[in-house]
């Protein structure tokens, strides 16, 4: 039996439920991994479901809060490609891509680590987007910038690990 779409709804493209920032592997030495909340509206939680959102070029900063005095977790950069319920002869554009800071949900005592680890001279990647589950989550990483010739020396380990797995 054929299956069929429902009138209306659009079917998911990105049905692993992972976005991947592949760059953030070629420009920084990563370390530490971290999984944390993201919160968003019903427009950018579609965005994610569909897989219409990039991280190229997001990182994550630390805002302190006037109210608490607290650190905060913001990711910054991303871009989210929002649908507007607009009608399609309307002249305004159907889509529209969003790159506001983001608040990152963590626990009091990550957050101080991170914030830590960013003082001493690391950064704050987003290496993934998680939309598989019933919440989106986005996995964050400390990195350390390589300069270009360890970027080179990556190009060429990964051309001899996929020679060496061809031959």
């Amino acid at each position: 039996m054929k299956s069929v779409t429902r009138r209306g709804h659009k079917k998911a493209k990105n049905n692993s439920g992972v976005i991947a920032n592949r760059r953030a592997g070629y420009d920084y030495a990563l370390s530490d991994k971290v999984i944390a909340g993201i919160s968003l509206n019903g427009r950018e939680t579609k965005a994610a479901r569909f897989g219409r959102v990039s991280l190229r070029g997001a990182y994550v900063t630390a805002y302190r809060n006037d109210r608490t005095g607290r650190p905060e977790l913001y990711l910054i950069n991303a871009s989210f490609t929002l649908d507007n319920n607009v009608s399609k002869g309307s002249g305004e554009p159907v889509s529209t891509v969003d790159t506001r800071a983001r608040k990152l949900l963590l626990h009091r005592k990550q957050i101080e680590r991170l914030v830590e680890a960013k003082n001493s001279g690391l950064t704050i990647v987003p290496t993934r987007l998680l939309t598989g589950g019933k919440h989106i989550k986005v996995e964050i990483a400390l990195g350390k910038g390589k300069k270009q010739y360890d970027k080179r020396q990556s190009i060429k380990e990964r051309d001899y690990r996929r020679e060496a797995r061809y031959s």
